[in-house]
């Protein structure tokens, strides 16, 4: 193989490369987690990292007694930052592949949430 093809063929795995390392990137800054409590009291959107992005509840939330509610809300929280995480995973599995690397990603994931 002479050298320009060879240089040829490498410009355009980094172009590949480059198009599905901003691919995934932009896929990751949309990610978003969202639960809702099994009586529905209340419900919780989170980020791809977990972060809180809302907090809804409804009236019936009233009714609960506060370390209730605030145990609820956590709950539904860790839900919500799974929903959020699987979808990471599937990112993470599209643009890497199986393997150690991927490994690595989910194994930062939280509890719950595939690996």
């Amino acid at each position: 193989m002479d050298s320009a093809r060879w240089l040829a063929g490498y410009e355009d795995m980094l172009a590949r490369t480059a198009a599905g390392a901003a691919a995934a990137s932009q896929a990751l800054r949309d990610v978003s987690g969202r639960a809702t409590s099994l009586c529905g009291e209340v419900t919780v959107t989170v980020g791809a990292g977990g972060v809180l992005d809302d907090v809804a509840l409804t009236p019936a939330a009233r009714d609960l007694d506060p370390g209730e509610l605030a145990r609820l809300i956590v709950a539904t929280a860790r839900q919500a930052h799974q929903h959020a995480a699987a979808q990471v995973a599937v990112i993470m599995a599209d643009y890497l592949g199986n393997g150690p690397a991927l490994a690595h990603v989910t194994s930062h994931l939280p509890p719950g949430a595939p690996s």
